[in-house]
């Protein structure tokens, strides 16, 4: 049973664990009717077809298609991926202070996200706390997400850590599976302040 103290590096990912992520976040503004934004979010612009982008399909392929087939939410479609931004609405509370404190203290930090590519490149320059990160495995830009088996693997042999001696922190329970399976030390995270418990207990804070 691998040690608290030997853990030699923490991964973080981003969604739901560092920011605040949801589709209704942006299309509340421009829905009006609460039944027909349920709809739109459960038909149109879902996770599932979003997640699309987050394993490395181009946005001029999905936005067209999907517009071809909801022509009557065309412009929304569009917002979509023009104001993507807006889908995250602040930070996750708690978790960029634990992430000062851990590289305070010199911890090793990374990051595997599922998060399109293009999506990235508007995202990553809002976030100074990224910076904290060696390196951030995006989903988007090797077309491998998670909880595929091969993302973990890459993030690794990039990370330059074994499995076991890296704590993997992800709020959705298949990654933390997926994860735990290859032998990566894992927290399922449901808030900074668990998670701050969990990081004192296995000597990190």
């Amino acid at each position: 049973m691998t040690r608290p103290q030997d853990i030699k590096a923490v991964v973080f990912d981003v969604g739901r664990v560092i920011v605040q992520w949801e589709l209704r976040a942006l299309f509340a503004k421009l829905i009006d009717d609460p039944s027909e934004l349920d709809w739109f979010l459960t038909h149109v612009v879902t996770e599932e077809w979003h997640f699309q982008h987050d394993a490395g399909r181009p946005l001029d392929e999905m936005v067209p298609e999907r517009q071809r087939e909801f022509p009557q939410y065309a412009e929304l479609i569009d917002a979509y991926a023009e104001r993507f931004l807006e889908t995250i609405p602040g930070p996750v509370p708690g978790t960029a202070p634990l992430i000062e404190a851990l590289a305070k203290r010199g911890t090793a930090l990374f990051a595997i996200t599922n998060f399109g590519a293009e999506f990235w490149q508007m995202f990553l320059p809002t976030q100074p706390v990224l910076n904290h990160f060696s390196d951030i495995v995006v989903s988007g830009e090797e077309r491998l997400a998670k909880p595929d088996p091969a993302i973990f693997a890459l993030a690794a042999k990039r990370f330059g850590y074994q499995p076991q001696d890296m704590l993997f922190i992800d709020d959705n329970a298949a990654n933390i599976e997926a994860a735990a399976g290859l032998g990566w030390q894992v927290h399922l995270f449901q808030d900074a302040l668990r998670l701050q418990r969990d990081l004192a207990a296995r000597g990190l804070l």
